[in-house]
Parts: structure tokens; sequence; C-alpha cells
């Protein structure tokens, strides 16, 4: 049984996941915050994918794991404790050799953490090896050689290169200039049948059916009338506008998708090696940027024209009953399968039950922007399904009839857990309930 946890039908994964690393002591510092529990990019980048898999174990995914799960939660990461102590000790050495190389690109974290599971695998705790300076030092040298080209740095000179700014900004203008006239279309039938299946028998014909009759593309005629793409979070102007080539970015402080330069729509997967590898080169990447900033829904497939139709279908009403979206693609009344079981993945939270109930002069401590957001979260599912569609496609990655459903879903579980965090954060800063 988790230590210092009553018991209960289920156990909060987050405090959990906390209780069990705390056991592993010291050895683990590197991969720590200051509160002992393991980093954010910890859990998302070694625990979750690594040793926990929730892909493969649904006992362990979620926001609470149920009581009967809960030992094997813990176990789960105390056996992996050896392989997690090895990784954050090789995490120091590769720190050390990154200095040396006197490299600044790219999050460390982001680049090496993965790689010093692999070192801790292949070779144990650096500790009992002589060469192991060496080994981290080459590691170094691999990561940042793999897609070398592919980089944030060449990505920013080649966009503020005087030679092909001209050029591009001309790209720009003509990409959006003879963008086709909308295909408007009546919403048809096959949505709606793929939404009410896609949980339990997706079925692959209607599937294909759907990108081969340009459903997506159908779908986002009404983006350029004002108001309706901000309705679905995707833009903060009345209607959207060609972006600008721009020279700078921050993850920090990233606009709305619609709203982002080039520089930015591209930067944010250029942060990790693993989707570096899998990307086209440097002016490949922009020149097929630019033409997808003008295409429907700004992305390049239909495909994920199809998805981010499916997604605005599948989430409306997460504000509430009145909430049909501004074009009233979806009847509220009569939910799809796929629109009813969000509503209940996100209505059965505690925390948006709690927010959902605060009369605002009573919440002066919440962020405006925040408490907005959970009181409508369609906004942030848009944009997060748009984040994920967009980065597959600079991957290539296809999405498959049986993946829909994952997708839609694992979009809103990534909603409920950032606002659950940062509502968390702000009530126990403020000394509220959490």
């Amino acid at each position: 049984m988790v230590h210092g946890l009553a018991a209960s039908a289920a156990v909060p994964r987050g405090m959990l996941v906390a209780d069990a690393w705390s056991q592993l002591g010291d050895a683990v510092a590197p991969l720590s915050n200051a509160s002992g529990r393991p980093l954010a990019r910890t859990v998302k980048l070694l625990l979750d994918p690594l040793v926990l898999r929730p892909a493969q174990n649904p006992r362990f995914s979620g926001g609470v794991v149920a009581i009967a799960h809960v030992d094997a939660l813990r176990q789960a990461i105390l056996d992996a404790g050896p392989a997690l102590a090895a990784t954050a000790a090789w995490f120091q050495l590769v720190k050390r050799a990154r200095r040396r190389a006197g490299i600044t690109e790219g999050h460390p974290q982001d680049l090496y953490f993965q790689r010093c599971y692999e070192l801790a695998h292949l070779h144990g705790d650096p500790g009992t090896l002589a060469n192991a300076a060496e080994i981290a030092s080459a590691t170094v040298e691999d990561v940042h050689a793999e897609r070398g080209e592919v980089s944030v740095d060449r990505l920013r000179r080649f966009l503020t290169d005087p030679d092909r700014t001209a050029e591009l900004t001309g790209m720009l203008h003509d990409a959006w200039t003879q963008r086709p006239s909308p295909m408007r279309a009546d919403p048809g039938p096959g949505l709606r049948a793929f939404l009410d299946d896609c949980a339990t028998a997706p079925d692959p014909r209607l599937w294909k059916a759907l990108a081969d009759t340009a459903t997506g593309t159908a779908a986002a005629a009404d983006l350029d009338r004002p108001g309706v793409a901000s309705g679905y979070g995707l833009t903060a102007r009345d209607r959207p506008a060609a972006p600008e080539l721009g020279e700078r970015a921050s993850k920090r402080a990233l606009p709305r998708p619609f709203d982002r330069s080039i520089m930015e729509r591209l930067f944010a997967a250029f942060t990790t090696w693993f989707q570096r590898e899998a990307m086209a080169d440097v002016p490949s990447l922009v020149t097929g940027e630019i033409q997808r900033s003008a295409a429907p829904w700004q992305l390049g497939h239909e495909q994920s024209r199809v998805l981010m139709a499916l997604g605005r279908d599948a989430s409306a009403g997460l504000a509430g009953p009145a909430d049909t979206g501004p074009t009233g693609s979806a009847d509220p009344t009569q939910p799809s399968d796929a629109n009813a079981r969000l509503l209940n993945r996100w209505s059965r939270e505690k925390y948006v039950n709690f927010a959902l109930g605060l009369p605002d002069p009573e919440a002066p401590e919440i962020p405006a922007d925040l408490l907005r957001e959970v009181r409508d979260p369609r906004g942030p599912f848009m944009r997060r399904l748009w984040v994920r569609l967009h980065g597959r496609e600079l991957r290539a990655e296809a999405t498959a009839a049986d993946e829909v459903w994952d997708l839609l879903d694992g979009v809103l579980r990534s909603v409920i857990m950032d606002q659950r965090d940062r509502l968390r954060r702000v009530l126990e800063r403020a000394g509220g309930p959490s």
C-alpha cells in the first residue's frame, strides 16, 4: 500500500508516482525537482514511455489508478530504480561533455534523457566504467550529428538570410493569394457515423472514404468567416491571416496555431532529436510549411483535416449544453458516441466541477485565462489536436482508423492533466483546496 495515502477506490496517479519516486532516494536527484518529485520531463520522456508504458498498460493511464493496481505501478517504478539511478549518473556525465563541447542548442533533458536511459541499459552505472567520460562525449557528438543540418540555428539562418528572404516572402504571398475558393458543402453523415464507432469498432473503409471525398477540406470552408477560427481557439484574430516568416521563437510564448510565424510553426518540432531525425531538410521544411499555412485547417494532408473536423464535432458541448460551436456542426442534444465519451471524461474531473462552481468574485487568485479555459476547454482541445497533427505531418506519420479515438481521447487527457496541474499550483500558492 502507498505510504501516507488512505485507502480508497482509486489513487491520484501523480501522488502515487511521487510516492514511489521518493523511495528511490538521492540516486535519482538529477532527474528530480527541488521538492524531490520527478521532473515533468522525467515523467514525459522516461517514466511514461519507458517504465510505465500506459499504452501497453491501460491500468496505469489516466489521472487516477484503481486501488487494485496501485502496488503494481509502485513496483514497476521501484524495479526500474537501478536503471533510473544509472540514467541520472549518465545524465550528469553527458551534461559535462556538452559543456566541454560548447553546445548550447536544445534543452539537455529533451536531448539526452532517453539516450542516457539507453546507456544505463547498455553499460549500467557509469561509475563502474573507466571510459565513461569518453562514452558520454561520443553520445553528445552522436546526438548533435544526427540530422545536424536540421537545427533551430540553421532554420533561423535560412529564414533570415537576405538572399532568400525576398524569395520566401514571395512564395508566402503567392500561396495565400492563390488559395482556391472554399469548398462549401452541407455536413454529411460520414463524420457522425465514424464518431459513433471509432472508440469501439472503427471502420477503415469509412475512414478512407472521408479522406478520399475531401470531407476535412469541406469542413474548413467556414474558417475564413469572422469569428469561426477564433471560436475554435485556433487564432486570436477575427479571421486567419497569412503568417510572417519570423526570426525567433520561444516555447513558453507561442501564439495560437494560426497566428504563428513560419519560424514558430517549425520551432517546436526541432526541440528533440528523435523528432528531428524523422523530418526533411530545412529548405524542404520551410517551403512545405509555407504551402501548409495556406491550406484548409492550415494542414497539408486530407487525413489531418478530417481529424480536425472529427475533433471539432467530438469536442462540441465541453463547455456546457449550449456549446454547439460557431458552425453548429454537432447537435449536443444527440451526441455521437465519441462526443459522449469525451463529455463524460471531462465532467467527472473533480477540479472541473470545483472551478465551474466558483463565483468569479471568489476566485480572484485564479488567472482569468486559466479559469476561462477550464470553463471552456474546446479551444485548448482544438489547439492541442492541431499541434499533434502538425507534428505528425512534419514526421510523415499517417493515422490509421483504429488510432483516431486514441488520438482524440489522448488530446483531452493531455488538456485535463495540464489544466489540473496549473490549477493545483495556483490553489496551493493561495492556500486553497486542491
